[in-house]
């Protein structure tokens, strides 16, 4: 008889305000993209909240915070100036967020494979990927646009994971926002929410499984999750 090897585990992230910070980098081509408007800059601690859904969806999010209402022409049109002005300045202040390579590293030695289901463009996630030296610790990169849907459509989710060849049964989302917690909801998988992302709902109100607030949390878990998956 013949054993078929069970699929690794899977950790698939989201990338803004999970993996990196990038809201330094996201919100200054946000005020460049303003200013054309004469829009002064935008509070910084109220823009972060409202990173997490695309380039266009920011912008919109930042007009209607300031009572401005554009028309859809020129809204795409700072759409694809945000996009050019970020692509070339995608790393300048991004970082990953403490704790991050080293809870790579634990779930990396326990045979976890890792994956990125965001919905930042694929070609952005993956310059910004590069240029902080992450890409080699993902088996499966996608985006908004990699599939015809974005989260939390679940479409994104179980497509990420059926790349990776592993199994939504055992396969665990990371995120930030309520639009992770949807996508995972929507995909059957259990969700693990940190405290320290991009998020207009309180990040305890989310309706995560788990909620971490520092990346040194993240193995246990894990952990945790995959074995009430087993149990």
């Amino acid at each position: 008889m013949t054993l078929t090897a069970q699929p690794r585990p899977l950790v698939a992230f989201d990338l803004d305000g999970t993996l990196v910070d990038t809201a330094p980098d996201l919100l200054d081509a946000l005020d460049l993209v303003l200013s054309a408007h004469r829009i002064p800059p935008v509070d910084r601690a109220e823009a972060r909240n409202m990173i997490g859904g695309g380039a266009r969806l920011l912008i919109v999010r930042a007009l209607k915070s300031e009572g401005i209402d554009l028309p859809d022409e020129e809204i795409a049109a700072m759409t694809q100036r945000f996009i050019a002005h970020y692509a070339e300045n995608i790393a300048v202040g991004s970082r990953p967020f403490p704790g991050l390579l080293e809870a790579l590293d634990r779930l990396e030695a326990k045979g976890v494979a890792l994956a990125v289901c965001t919905n930042k463009l694929e070609h952005l996630a993956r310059l910004l990927l590069d240029a902080l030296e992450l890409t080699p610790r993902f088996a499966v990169i996608t985006g908004a646009d990699t599939y015809p849907r974005s989260k939390p459509d679940p479409l994104p989710l179980i497509s990420t994971i059926s790349a990776a060849g592993a199994d939504v049964a055992r396969s665990i989302m990371v995120g930030d926002s309520i639009t992770d917690v949807l996508t995972a909801r929507a995909t059957g998988v259990p969700v693990v929410a940190v405290s320290f992302g991009y998020t207009e709902t309180p990040p305890g109100e989310l309706g995560a499984d788990l909620l971490i607030h520092h990346f040194d949390q993240l193995e246990e878990a894990v952990d945790a999750l995959l074995a009430k998956a087993s149990a």
